[in-house]
């Protein structure tokens, strides 16, 4: 069986103070990603940072627990007031700074007109999350546009998911004047950088950002697509359901619109029992 594969970076705990405490730093191992399957046999230096695998009980547990008022949730921020945090999401900050803001403004031009929201961050080491409040999702597959300015900007901006708090939390960060992505794992507000990649920026003003937790077999893992490509897949079983949301970090202003949530696994119905 062939499966396409992409180069990444995994990273090995080496530490020191960063941006949310201590942060591991990159001591690089060449290991194989996935398109849609992990393949991923033999060699324990490739799975030496994933945790013990979740038994067939926990992985029905945990899927229980995915909480949402709807199977598939989208905001457009188009309803939302201008100047204001968007409805049915909650400002958090990580970090020993803050300062940023969470706004709605009016943009004509935007995918979803005639509002965008609006992600700043003022200092190098601050890390602002907008959370979206009643949704827990073990597997979420998320979608969103990003404009994140002039490319030499020195910030970077992402998605949350796997939520228990501003401490606990995975993210897939986007860095486009670096041309970077990875995906960060926090717990008790230290950062680990499970997995690195290149990025191929398209030139459009716009860009498409897709993550999705998936599960095969017990083994879970994070695939990150950018402007429609597989920029990078890791595998993580650390965190289980959590909440979602937005990230911006370091010194940016960064712009969103048509934000998309939805489970990739519910044991709930995708529509009513028929009439008969």
């Amino acid at each position: 069986m062939r499966y396409r594969t992409q180069t990444a970076e995994i990273v090995e705990p080496v530490t020191r103070k960063g941006k949310m405490g201590v942060v591991c730093l990159p001591k690089v191992v060449r290991c194989l990603g996935m398109a849609a399957v992990v393949a991923i046999v033999g060699s324990s230096a490739e799975t030496a940072w994933a945790v013990p695998k979740e038994t067939s009980a926990e992985k029905a547990e945990r899927l229980h627990q995915q909480a949402s008022p709807g199977l598939f949730n989208a905001w457009t921020f188009d309803r939302d007031t201008v100047g204001e945090v968007p409805k049915g999401f909650v400002v958090m900050a990580t970090g020993q700074e803050s300062g940023g803001t969470w706004k709605i403004e009016a943009q004509s031009g935007s995918p979803s007109s005639p509002h965008v929201l609006v992600g700043t961050s003022q200092c190098a080491t601050c890390v602002e999350l907008l959370v979206a409040q009643g949704f827990q999702y073990e597997y979420p597959e998320l979608v969103l546009r990003l404009h994140q300015g002039s490319q030499a900007a020195s910030g970077q901006v992402g998605v949350v998911f796997g939520l228990k708090d501003q401490k606990n939390f995975y993210a897939t960060v986007v860095d486009l004047a670096q041309q970077s992505i990875e995906v960060v794992r926090v717990i008790d507000g230290n950062e680990t950088v499970i997995g690195r990649g290149a990025l191929k920026v398209k030139p459009v003003e716009w860009h498409t950002l897709r993550v999705q937790r998936n599960t095969i077999i017990s083994k879970d893992f994070v695939e990150t697509f950018f402007d429609g490509r597989l920029a990078l897949s890791v595998e993580d079983q650390t965190l289980g359901v959590g909440q979602i949301g937005l990230m911006v970090r370091g010194e940016i202003a960064a712009r969103f619109d048509n934000f998309n949530a939805a489970p990739l696994y519910s044991s709930r119905p995708l529509s009513a029992p028929a009439a008969y």
